[in-house]
This record gives C-alpha cells, structure tokens and sequence, in this order.
C-alpha cells in the first residue's frame, strides 16, 4: 500500500475492523518509513453483467427495473415494500450466482414472474400482462387459465 504521505510502498496493518454489512474492511496502517498512519478500505470486486434483450442489445444490469417493474404489479395490493425489496434481492443473488456475464432478458423475466405467481396472483398477471404484451382478452384468459391449472 502506498503511504500517502512519503509514498513509500512498505506499510504495516495495526487494526482490521469490518463494516456492518461485512463487504467492507477497514484497515489502519502505519508507514515503515515515516511512521505516519492512514486508513485504508477494501471493498471486494463486483463483476457487473449484461442483460441481453430480447432484440439482441446488450444493457449493463439494473435492478431498478426490476423494482419498478414489481411496484407496477403490486400496485393496489397488501404487499409490503419490504417483501418487493426481498425478491428483488433474491432474483439479484441468483443472477449474480449464475456466474454467467450476459443474461438474457427472458431468463429474469421468468424468475419475477416465478416470484410474484407465489407471492401474489393478481400482481402476477399484471406482471406478466406487459411482459408477455398481451394483446388481447384471450391472452389474458389463457394466463389465468394456467394460473387456476396449477
């Protein structure tokens, strides 16, 4: 690490403590030349990904599309903010566990539809009202058809 005051490369760690969240460390050091001290963070490296869309273009991942896509659906119904926050988490962590670079569109599409048809039927056909364009009444009886078959 170099000291930010004489910016010698040689330093030693005197305390390590850990953020609240655990993602961060938090190090004080002590130059070996100047015996100055100075903190230091470590944070771990996150790979972003890709989403890939259904036209073939390639966007960095927001899950605040996925947010704003689940509010939509939830609108009007007795779902916590809390349980939306939770999902998003969810699907965020199985997405980041793919260990995959690009994700397709459809691939998350289909895991929010998973979660809100547990969660909340009405929010689901919603959901999967603009996801899937429905374009008219039959497309919208067929979804819920399913959704009474299972």
């Amino acid at each position: 690490m170099l000291c930010p005051y004489c910016r010698n490369t040689d330093s030693k760690v005197v305390e390590s403590r850990s953020s609240e969240d655990g993602a961060t460390i938090r190090r004080r050091r002590e130059c070996m030349s100047c015996h100055k001290r100075f903190t230091t963070y470590e944070k771990y490296e996150e790979r972003p990904f890709l989403v890939v869309k259904k036209d073939g273009s390639r966007q960095q991942f927001d899950r605040n599309k996925i947010l704003m896509g689940i509010l939509r659906a939830c609108e009007k119904r007795s779902v916590s903010s809390e349980v939306i926050e939770e999902i998003v988490d969810s699907i965020e962590a199985e997405l980041k566990d793919l260990s995959e670079r690009e994700v397709s569109s459809v691939v998350i599409g289909e895991m929010v539809m998973d979660k809100l048809r547990a969660l909340d039927e009405v929010a689901y056909v919603r959901f999967a009202s603009v996801y899937r364009q429905f374009t008219d009444l039959n497309s919208f009886i067929s979804a819920i058809d399913q959704l009474k078959g299972k």
